[in-house]
């Protein structure tokens, strides 16, 4: 296995090619795998090369990363009790924090330290910090004795498509993240889900997790895998593994900016707000283009009409007999390598 990391375990023999002095679980004889250095990161001028490559997309960006837990909050814990997910979360966070300022983004964190942040905190600090996105890193635990042997990697975003609070580009992130975090993790997605992202209502019914609730940023929560998972257990211990971990999510961040987020912008200058027949003119900034037929607009959350002329990139939706006063326009749409805008709201007066 070229450039792996692997445990070799014969009935009168235990030997580990990562480390001769760590311990494991005693296993049934074999060769059982821990994980794999990436081809662009095994050595320190494909990982340099990497970064530069994406730097065209991240330079500037402003992210906003949340370790998991921390502080008096350690209860999680792997079976052999060595693995503290607290501890695990900080650390691939601090590794992906190096790698998103490398290529030169701007990056804010809940926390650097064991330290105990609460959650509606959590999302007040992102909301704050003028980041554009928002990721927690999490690592999961099995309920019962079954889940030794279960391990996947997942990643949540907030709401379903038929709530009028669902923004598809948090769908659009997980996506990303969950693509190349397991590939390198080497791990599947789980039975759950047929691409490995999940909305938090499966777990939170209604309502989710809190800190993809209360961010009003694109928002992801990662979980990497199960620290109570056999591999895991072995492998998560490793700062090496902890890196490839924070490596994958870099990437899938990287690739989700790479494919460009369309902006919404909204003419005011050009627009009318009579009462009986207000015009509302938008224009799209993206470099591959929209696809028309994800376009939505609303008018307080009531689907509405508009034409959108795609020679020029302006939207224009119409408003016909509406009362007077203060509306929320909501605008959204794709572009053709399927992101769509970030969440936009504006608030109108009509007269």
């Amino acid at each position: 296995m070229k450039n792996s990391k692997y445990i070799v375990l014969l009935p009168a023999l235990f030997f580990c090619a990562c480390s001769s002095s760590s311990k494991f679980p005693d296993y049934s004889s074999g060769i059982i795998p821990l994980y794999e250095q990436p081809a662009d990161w095994k050595d320190e001028a494909a990982r340099n090369e990497t970064v530069n490559n994406y730097s065209k997309y991240l330079s500037g960006r402003k992210i906003f990363l949340d370790p998991g837990h921390g502080g008096t909050d350690r209860k999680n814990k792997s079976r052999n009790g060595k693995i503290i997910e607290a501890d695990i979360n900080l650390k691939v966070a601090s590794y992906l924090k190096k790698y998103l300022r490398l290529a030169g983004a701007v990056v804010y964190m809940s926390r650097e330290d064991d330290s105990a942040v609460d959650l509606k905190k959590r999302s007040e600090l992102a909301n704050n910090s003028g980041a554009e996105i928002f990721i927690s890193i999490h690592h999961n635990a099995g309920g019962n004795a079954s889940d030794y042997y279960s391990d996947y990697t997942s990643v949540y975003y907030h709401s379903t498509e038929e709530n009028y609070n669902y923004e598809p580009c948090t769908r659009d992130l997980a996506r990303y993240i969950q693509r190349d975090l397991a590939y390198v993790m080497r791990n599947s997605g789980g039975l759950g889900s047929f691409d490995g992202t999940y909305s938090d209502f499966i777990n939170y019914p209604g309502e989710g997790y809190a800190v993809l609730r209360n961010a009003k940023m694109p928002a992801a929560l990662i979980e990497c895998s199960f620290h109570t998972s056999r591999l895991e257990e072995a492998r998560l211990g490793f700062d090496e593994f902890n890196e490839i971990e924070a490596w994958g999510i870099f990437k899938g961040i990287g690739k989700y900016f790479k494919a460009g987020i369309p902006v919404v912008n909204f003419e005011e200058n050009l627009s009318s707000f009579s009462k009986d027949n207000a015009k509302l003119i938008f224009s799209f900034s993206d470099k591959p283009g929209i696809d028309e037929k994800t376009i939505q607009a609303y008018c307080d959350s009531v689907s509405v009409e508009y034409y959108y002329n795609k020679a020029v990139n302006i939207l224009e939706v119409s408003l016909k007999n509406v009362f007077p006063g203060e509306h929320i326009i909501r605008v959204l749409a794709a572009n053709k390598n399927k992101n769509y805008t970030f969440p936009f709201y504006r608030t109108i007066k009509i007269d």
